[in-house]
Formats: C-alpha cells, structure tokens, sequence
C-alpha cells in the first residue's frame, strides 16, 4: 500500500521557468532531498527532475525499498518535476529513487543532487546537510588579493587517496581531517599559493581518480563526509592557501546508479552516439543544448564554490567537449549546421558558465585544460573570448619535456624548444602546468625523464623547475615532484615519502621551498605574468653552450630580474651576459646551492662594466653553474 507523501514544493514557478530556460543556476536549493518542517513535522523534501517517466518513487530503508511505499506527485507544469514530502525521516536516510519509465523500464537511479553518497562500492544516496559553522571570512574577504591574475599562483596538484596513507596500515586511506592536519604545515612549508585536488565528487571506479563521477553534488565518502571536507578547504584558508577542484562537465560514466539514461531516455546525454558517446573512455556526453542540462551543470559549479568555499575549478577535457571530431575518424561525427567540426553548443554552455561564475564569484579563477589552438579561451565572453581565467599551456609542457629528456650533448639541436614558448605566450593567460598525466603509464616520474646520473638528474629537474618559474605564466606542480619522487605516480598507493630522508631528495624540497619563496617575494616574477611587457630576451639563440638569458618585468624597475640558464654540465667561467643597468648584480636564487644538492657554484654578485654585449651597453662576467640556473637582481 502506499503511505502518504504529501504535496509540498520548495520549487515557485519562477524557479521552474529559470530551469526550464537553462538560467536556474543554484538548483541544489531546490532539487534534490532537503529536510524541511511542513504543517508541524519534520521531515524530508524530494524532488527529482524525470520528464520521460511515467512513476517515480523513494525508496530506501525507511520502507523496505518498497517501491509502491511512497509515490512522488509529477508536477502540473510539464517540467517533469517529481516531489513530495515524506514526514518522520531524517538525515543519514539511505534512499534512491525508483523510476518506471514510459517505455516499460524500472530503474533504480541515485540522487543527482545528492549531497552524500554512500561508500562504494554501494551506491544509493544518503539524506544529509552542508551546512557548516565556517571559520574562513577573513580569507573570503581577501581572497582577490591572493587569486589575482597579477598574483603569484603557485599550484601543488594532488590525489587525495595517494598523498599520504596511514603509515601503520598502508591500505588506509586517510581522511578529509588527517589529510588537513598533515597537509597545511606542508603547503606553508614548501610555500606553494594553492592546493588543486583531483575530484573530489563521488565517483565508483576509484582507479578513475575521480573523472568517472556520479555523484556531481557528493564530496566523495571515501575520505568523510561534507563537513569533513569543508574542514579541510577551511584549514587551507586559515593559512591563506587557495583550493581549486577539478570539475568534470565534459562526460560521465554509464553506472546503472548515474545520469546515464536516468529516466530510460537519454535526458542528460545526447541521444546520438556520435555526440553523446566518447570513444577514449567510454563515457556519455552531457547534452549541452538542452536548457535544464545546462542548469544542472552551472549549478553544480557554483555548488562548489558557494557551498564549499572553493577558490578556483580547473575544467577537465575542455578540448573534448569543444570538438564534435575529437578522437573520432571520418563518418563518426556530424558537422554542426554550418559544416564545421566545432560543437557550437558545448561553446555557448562554456561561456555562460563562465560568466555565471564570474558573476556570482568574481575573485576566483576559472582554469580550463585545453590541448589546442582554440582562440581566446581566457578572454572574455564580450570580447569574443570562452571566458576562462587561465589556460594550461600544454604546448610549453610538452617541448620543455622534450628538450630537457634530451642528453646535455644533444642540446643545441633542440634548442628552440625552450624559446618557442614566448612566441604564443601571450595570446592566452597560460598556466605552466606538470601535472598527474606526465608521471603515469610508462611515462616515469620526472626526475627519471631526467638523463645522467643521479647527481646530472637532480641538477636538471632543479634548473627545469627555475626555467618553470621564472618564465611568465602561472605555475603547477604535482604531488611528488616537489622532492623528486623516484616511481611513477601509483593511485593505490602512498608517495615515496621515505625518500627526504636521503640528500638529494632534501636537496630537491629545500629548493622547492626556495623558489616558491622568491616567486612569492619577487613582484617582477608574477605582476606582469600575462603580458609581453613582463618578459625580455637577452640571449635566446646561444644554441652552441645552450645558455638562456632572459629579465622578467614588474610593475617598477627596481624590481625587474635578470635569469640565466645553463643546460649542460659544464662550468662556465667568464662568461658575459649583457644588462639593462649599470650596478652590482646579486644572486637572488641558484639551484646549484650545495644545500639543494648542488656543486655549490656560486657567487656573491657581479659588478657591471660598460662592456657592449647582447645588445645592451652594460655587461657583467659570471661563472655559470653546470645544469643550473641562477636568478639576478640589481643591488639598490
């Protein structure tokens, strides 16, 4: 027999009109289950978007997953809204929704806008809360001056179940609240601004590391709970360290729990495989033309922003979703009605995506990872632009690699591949990221891309990363190379962290801590980041010795930096470099500092003579350390 659930609807119908026209874009306050009190009791509010079912009820254990125990009214409106009020239960009730559909299908479909989602590999949702007593709003209230795009952005990526496990039983991953207590004094230590974590949102397939996610609005249960998380995110705050989550609307897997076919249509993919299959991981693709798809997704951005304070979202895959070709062969995509390959669709969703979050946020920092030439990703959407605050700079990640793989000897054959980078550079705000995908699947870990001995390998990954930030561009680290992890990245597994306790490796932290140091402390390093003005060639095509020589720009002279490079490992003795000013030029950072593990090639600083060189009337003499780079600054 089925129990009373009685009409109640948190949804006006301005609410439903918003949604309907893909302009709804804080649906988690309205869809979804919400304990509420009506005429007198407590109880839980259900409300579940399924236009094409003909039935749709709650089930759980509360009535024995009885799915004639309490039936969902569908809306009046045509919307096809389900809701209803289910009195005498509570947070923590397991629940999902039964659906028939119209075509004779039952399914049992998870929460879309579940907050909590069972461990997996279970799969229901669970009735639950974000609130939270935050204790962040003096970070909230100066956050634009940490998120700025002429701030330093320093960004350590990491995958929250293999950073660190339980020392005393390695199979257990820790929580959001160990993670927080471990984590914070090791950000403040090694001095990067922000924190990416890899998603977070529920996902089942754990070697996913998060991109396979059903549970859009669940942080995932594996490591606590929501308010585990916001304890985490709020910690980082209260040692003014940024968090940015990487958001997956580019695709979804096909679990029998998920979105796909939610209601026995294809309601949040496209019906047509050629636009809503992807063939690399054999997910769905969101229908980015349907309004309430839209909706759905913009909210869940701005979810994460609003709810859980976040600071930032790197946008997965962009490349894939703006593509209707992408890693498809001839007759396996349709061109849009213009003829061309570009889904116009996915662009329009982009860009309104952008600026909601702009609007509703304005201090936080859309990232979009996008392997193309597409114009204008971080340009405004009124100048034409997707809207992006940045975009990674996949092109330099991968010529940088290339050259630096290379043997010392071989170096001048490719040495352009280290100056190619400035001609494109400022058509974009690009972020310089060495991410999760360069350290797995046969790749090796950074420092054994490295060539040479072990001393040759350290000295080159140190000089890569000086090279990484005293370039223009934000910077991005994963978890791991910032002490020279020596093993490709292993998701079931803690880093290497017995590994400091050796020299070279607390060589490689030190210097980490040194540079993310002077980035933070020197203005000519990030205020003129984006622009070309920031940024000087003195020696580019130096190919013979492989010596780079370049000054990096602030807003005032006096702060402006001049660095060298030398990518073999020879000592260079009397070596002339021209400068822009007369003056003593001191040593601001050299990677070959015997405490980073270095040969201890150093000096003091290097007084100009009007020695005409490299274009400039000013010159100085130096000694350059073998496979190291050194930072300059003249003496006030």
């Amino acid at each position: 027999m089925s129990q009373p659930v009685e009409v109640f609807s948190l949804l006006t119908a301005f609410d439903v009109s918003l949604f309907r026209a893909g302009r709804h874009y804080k649906l988690y306050e309205k869809l979804g289950s919400h304990v509420v009190e009506h005429v007198g009791q407590s109880g839980v509010y259900f409300a579940v978007w399924a236009p094409n079912a003909s039935e749709v009820s709650v089930i759980g254990n509360f009535n024995g997953w009885n799915p004639n125990a309490h039936q969902l009214y569908v809306r009046w409106d045509g919307s096809g809204i389900w809701e209803g009020f289910i009195p005498a239960i509570g947070s923590g009730e397991v629940y999902k929704y039964y659906i028939q559909s119209t075509n004779g299908e039952r399914l049992e479909k998870a929460d879309p806008f579940a907050l909590i989602n069972e461990l997996p590999p279970k799969t229901a949702s669970v009735v639950g809360t974000t609130w939270y007593e935050w204790q962040d709003t003096k970070w909230l209230r100066q956050r634009a001056q940490f998120n700025g795009l002429d701030r330093p952005m320093s960004v350590y990526e990491m995958h929250l179940g293999s950073w660190q496990r339980d020392p005393s039983n390695p199979d257990r991953m820790l929580n959001y609240r160990e993670i927080a207590d471990r984590l914070v004094p090791y950000i403040v230590e090694t001095g990067f601004t922000h924190v990416e974590f890899l998603p977070v949102m529920e996902h089942p397939f754990y070697p996913s590391w998060g991109y396979q996610i059903t549970g859009y609005f669940a942080a995932s249960s594996r490591y606590g709970g929501p308010q585990d998380l916001m304890y985490l995110i709020e910690s980082l705050h209260q040692h003014n360290i940024g968090v940015i989550l990487d958001w997956v609307p580019s695709h979804y897997p096909g679990d029998a729990h998920g979105l796909h076919r939610f209601d026995g249509s294809c309601l949040y993919e496209h019906e047509d495989l050629r636009k809503g299959f992807h063939p690399d991981w054999k997910s769905y693709i969101f229908n980015y033309g349907r309004n309430e798809v839209r909706s759905f997704l913009i909210s869940n951005a701005l979810f994460w922003l609003d709810r859980y304070h976040v600071d930032g979202l790197r946008v997965d895959a962009v490349a894939s979703m703006l593509y209707l070709d992408y890693s498809r062969n001839e007759g396996e995509w349709e061109p849009n009605e213009f003829g061309g390959r570009e889904n116009l669709e996915a662009v329009q969703f982009l860009k309104e995506f952008n600026e909601a979050v702009y609007e509703h946020f304005p201090d936080v920092q859309t990232i979009a990872e996008e392997s193309t030439s597409w114009p204008a990703v971080s340009r405004p959407t009124f100048l034409g632009g997707l809207g992006f605050g940045m975009k990674w700079m996949m092109g330099w990640m991968h010529d940088t690699l290339d050259y630096f793989k290379e043997d010392p000897i071989n170096r001048s054959y490719h040495h352009h591949k280290l100056t190619f980078a400035t001609v494109y550079a400022y058509h974009e705000n690009f972020m310089l990221p060495l991410s999760h995908d360069e350290v797995v699947h046969g790749k090796q870990s950074l420092l054994y891309k490295m060539p040479g001995d072990e001393w040759q390998k350290f000295a080159n990954l140190r000089a890569l990363y000086l090279y990484m930030f005293t370039l223009t561009g934000t910077k991005l680290l994963f978890m791991g190379d910032e002490f020279g992890q020596t093993s490709e990245w292993n998701e079931n597994k803690s880093l290497d962290w017995h590994l400091t306790a050796y020299a070279p490796h607390q060589g490689m932290l030190q210097f980490i801590s040194a540079l993310n140091r002077t980035y933070k402390n020197q203005p000519a390093l990030y205020q003129k980041a984006f622009v070309g003005e920031g940024f000087q060639w003195i020696e580019q095509g130096d190919d013979k010795n492989s010596v780079y020589a370049y000054l990096r720009k602030g807003y005032e002279e006096k702060d402006d930096l001049l660095v060298v490079l030398n990518l073999t490992p020879v000592v260079r003795q009397d070596f002339r470099i021209g400068v822009p000013k007369q003056g003593t030029w001191e040593e601001v950072l050299n990677s070959d500092q015997l405490d980073f593990y270095g040969s201890g090639v150093v000096a003091s600083g290097y007084e100009s003579s009007t020695v005409y060189w490299m274009g400039l009337d000013q010159s100085i003499s130096m000694t350059l350390p073998p496979l190291g780079g050194v930072i300059l600054k003249r003496k006030a």
